[in-house]
């Protein structure tokens, strides 16, 4: 009885706040992908695309769910946040599939086979995964390797010309004559020293890698206030003790830095590298599938590759935030 008469006495709005209630950002986006299934169902197609009818299919599923999440989306945490702040966006992407589909399968206004409609892709990522899957497993592993390689160098060297003025005196010169070209300047001189195109790639990737990480933590090193060093001897600290407990930490974010200039260098050459060198990577799929005129292939792994970098990208930045949590949020992803 008690609690009939709290909520007979509760505000109106507060009773309402309670109840679901579908924003318009979610109706709009709801028939944003309702059209879409519409359209690629109802239209003529000027071609033959097996997987139309999956294509439509999810996008229905989509709009269907829309309007019950968009509703619910108060009482669904993190993920109901998520998506009221990316639901403007799903309503972009809708209308962005909806004119290419016109374009392509329904009015042809694009030419195949550049130009493939978006259940095209559908069928490269459906059937073939194996392939496409087994290059992203490639690619991993030889970025992987020569990422690590090159930020470790780099990192290493970096403390050592910015707490060294000897080292500094001759790695400098070198490093500013060499530095600057472009890793892909070094393919040919690789691939002839290098006893295989594997090892090749990995170099490059190592040398893109190398040069900003070791510029940024030199510079983060050698920048690194006095005083700390000062404060420090005072207390009976050792070089050693200098170097890991004061000068690195106090370096990290010029590091970090670094580390995200060398990920995207990296990436460049992982892709010229496979292109000419290397019998397996996503470079290499997408000079087969030029090659054989499959262009929805291409364009496939061009999608896997975006997500990729982005992907590792933000694995970098958590990385960042978790070790840098003072710094948490100064640079954004």
């Amino acid at each position: 009885m008690a609690g009939l008469t709290a909520l007979a006495s509760a505000p109106p709005h507060a009773a309402a706040h309670r109840l679901p209630r579908l924003s318009l950002r979610g109706l709009a986006a709801a028939v944003a992908w309702l059209l879409l299934a519409g359209a690629t169902y109802a239209l003529p197609e000027d071609g033959d695309f097996p997987y139309t009818a999956a294509f439509a299919a999810g996008a229905l599923g989509l709009g269907l769910a829309l309007p019950p999440a968009s509703a619910f989306s108060g009482h669904l945490g993190r993920a109901g946040a998520a998506l009221a702040h990316w639901t403007p966006w799903l309503t972009l992407a809708a209308l962005a599939l909806l004119a290419w589909e016109l374009v392509t399968a329904k009015f042809a206004l694009l030419p195949m086979p550049f130009f493939p409609p978006p259940q095209a892709i559908l069928e490269v990522f459906w059937e073939d995964w194996p392939k496409l899957g087994g290059s992203i497993l490639a690619s991993l592993k030889l970025l992987a390797g020569g990422y690590l390689i090159g930020a470790g160098l780099g990192f290493g060297l970096g403390v050592a010309i910015g707490w060294s003025k000897a080292v500094g005196y001759w790695a400098h010169p070198v490093l500013r004559f060499v530095g600057p070209l472009p890793a892909t300047a070094w393919l040919p001189l690789a691939f002839f020293v290098f006893p295989s195109s594997w090892s090749a790639s990995t170099f490059l990737i190592a040398l893109a890698t190398g040069f900003p990480v070791t510029v940024l933590t030199w510079s983060g090193v050698a920048g690194v206030n006095k005083a700390y060093f000062d404060v420090a001897r005072t207390l009976g600290a050792s070089p050693g003790f200098l170097i890991l407990r004061v000068a690195v930490p106090a370096a990290l974010p010029h590091v970090f830095v670094g580390l995200f200039m060398g990920l995207g260098g990296s990436f460049a050459v992982l892709v010229v590298a496979e292109m000419l060198g290397v019998k397996s990577g996503l470079g290499w799929y997408l000079q087969w599938a030029q090659g054989w005129a499959a262009y929805a292939n291409m364009y496939a792994a061009l999608i896997v590759m975006a997500l990729m970098c982005s992907g590792l990208i933000t694995l970098l930045f958590r990385l960042r935030d978790r070790v840098l949590s003072w710094q948490k949020g100064l640079v954004q992803w």
